[in-house]
């Protein structure tokens, strides 16, 4: 990794925060559904469910291509954005996973052009952003990665900041769900820091290869997604 700024690591720090208003905080992506129907019941299992989730979903489709709407940013690509944009779109095989990535899309959409965010020479990326907002949707890692390539970011920090999002939310919904203690939380948390690791490793793999190797084969979580819309007490939204 190359050596990170003060001002860049501020910048991923402030993408990544749980602050950032763009309403990940009221997603679980099916992990509530896999506490209603007995999956997860405890630490030991939601360690279980969240790894899984981070080994063969996240660092086998999300992170890789983020990592390709990162450089396809920074090569000013609008053609390979759209076309990544379009395929994490339909890669989402639940109506909620759907919903989910193009709400947060649009939400830091509407926070990135209401904020000085990487300053005058950001405003032509900002009107890319509202035309995929329009048409097909806005997901949100083309968003993020969006904005970490307006302040030119180092791509393997900026997938580290956005995959420990992703698993900080992941955590925060079992603590409510499951649910669990604060401690056993962030002890949860804190043993899934290495698998991060290992995840960014395996997105560069995969994203390096002609033609980059994304998967998405998650049966079970794709059955929960889909049951979650029809679950009648629920906290998240997916």
């Amino acid at each position: 990794m190359a050596d990170l700024s003060i001002q860049g690591l501020c910048a991923l720090l402030h993408l990544a925060s749980p602050q950032l208003p763009v309403g990940g905080f009221s997603y679980s992506q099916g992990l509530e559904a896999a506490i209603e129907h007995g999956l997860v019941t405890d630490a030991g299992t939601a360690r279980t469910w969240i790894a899984d989730a981070l080994a063969h979903g996240f660092a086998r489709c999300e992170a890789p291509l983020w990592l390709l709407l990162r450089r396809a940013w920074s090569a000013g690509d609008e053609g390979v954005v759209r076309e990544w944009n379009q395929w994490f779109i339909a890669s989402r095989d639940s109506r909620e996973a759907r919903a989910e990535t193009l709400q947060m899309g649009w939400s830091l959409h509407s926070l990135l052009r209401s904020v000085p965010w990487g300053g005058e020479a950001f405003a032509p990326r900002i009107a890319q952003l509202g035309a995929l907002v329009d048409t097909p949707g806005l997901a949100y890692p083309t968003a993020f990665a969006c904005a970490c390539a307006a302040v030119d970011a180092d791509e393997d920090h900026a997938l580290l900041a956005y995959g420990f999002a992703w698993l900080e939310n992941q955590v925060a919904a079992a603590i409510k769900a499951v649910p669990l203690g604060q401690v056993a939380g962030q002890s949860l948390l804190l043993a899934l820091h290495p698998l991060l690791e290992q995840a960014v490793g395996e997105a560069r793999r995969r994203a390096s290869e002609a033609p980059p190797r994304l998967d998405t084969m998650l049966p079970q979580w794709s059955v929960l997604q889909a049951r979650h819309e029809h679950q009648y007490s629920r906290l998240f939204r997916s």
